[in-house]
């Protein structure tokens, strides 16, 4: 293959309008999804769980590859698989060198069992394909509605437990001293983060789920300190590379997850150089010691 037939694959704009109307759900969809990432990744990096991410996601992959193994909704698969890893995490991982030696237990298995129950599965490729890398090209009206209403349930009980949570993820010891209850709200954390991975699979698959809940927020602590300035970076980061890859999708013939995952890291490298030049000239907080100094 040539570079103009690679280049053709990716971008073609041809009929790009008449596609751009068939694929409004799926847009609504993904600025759902980057709103419900951007939200709860700014926590995820807080507490640093980016690890548990991943774990979380390869238990999620299991879960709905049994689910289209069977004949089941893939989402509800997704769903449970991810709330089961989730709780496992919340409930057996207080310390990080636990949590992380359980999350490397986990992956593997999950990923174990998700490449079982595909090669079992005797349908169409392209759904085996699109457990991994994603997508959402066909969201119906039903669909949409319960993945609107899922978000929406999530992001109340994060929104309800957002300033006891925000403190416990700071400075856990001190909020469990003043009777904050660290335990319980971890595991409810944990379950949100959960559902939160099984709706982000929709889009970028359970190998590129950090795309989502982990680089948006990333890119947005290198830029400012701010809590409230930080949750909404991390937001517009994440609907940003979300929306923009369905978009830059349209004109391909590849998954959608490349394009989300390519914006999501230029995002972060632009974020990072911007924080780095911001650090040098000390406009962060930070000024730079004699020994760093050029």
């Amino acid at each position: 293959m040539d570079a103009d037939s690679i280049l053709g694959a990716i971008f073609n704009f041809d009929n790009y309008g008449e596609l751009l109307v068939l694929v409004q759900n799926s847009i609504w969809a993904g600025a759902i999804l980057g709103l419900l990432g951007g939200l709860v990744g700014t926590f995820v990096m807080k507490r640093d769980l980016a690890f548990a991410v991943h774990g979380i996601s390869e238990l999620s992959f299991a879960g709905a590859a049994f689910a289209l193994l069977v004949g089941a909704d893939v989402v509800f698969g997704s769903l449970v698989g991810s709330v089961a890893a989730a709780l496992l995490l919340g409930l057996m991982g207080v310390r990080a060198r636990d949590k992380n030696s359980i999350i490397g237990v986990i992956m593997p298995f999950g990923l174990g069992l998700g490449i079982l129950f595909l090669s079992l599965y005797q349908g169409r490729a392209a759904n085996k394909f699109g457990l991994l890398t994603g997508q959402i090209v066909s969201v119906d009206t039903v669909q949409l509605q319960a993945l609107a209403g899922t978000a929406v349930v999530v992001m109340l009980v994060l929104l309800a437990i957002w300033r006891p949570l925000n403190f416990a993820s700071v400075d856990p010891e001190l909020a469990e001293a003043r009777g904050v209850p660290v335990r319980s709200l971890g595991i409810v954390f944990m379950i949100v983060l959960g559902v939160s991975v099984a709706l982000s699979i929709q889009v970028v698959g359970a190998l590129l789920v950090l795309a989502l809940l982990i680089t948006p927020a990333a890119a947005a602590l290198r830029v400012t300190s701010s809590p409230v300035a930080a949750v909404v970076l991390s937001v517009v980061f994440a609907v940003t590379a979300t929306v923009g890859g369905i978009l830059l999708a349209l004109g391909g013939r590849i998954p959608i997850s490349p394009y989300v995952t390519t914006l999501s890291f230029l995002i972060y490298v632009v974020c990072r150089t911007i924080g780095s030049v911001r650090e040098a000239r000390g406009l962060n907080g930070r000024v730079l010691t004699a020994s760093r100094q050029p």
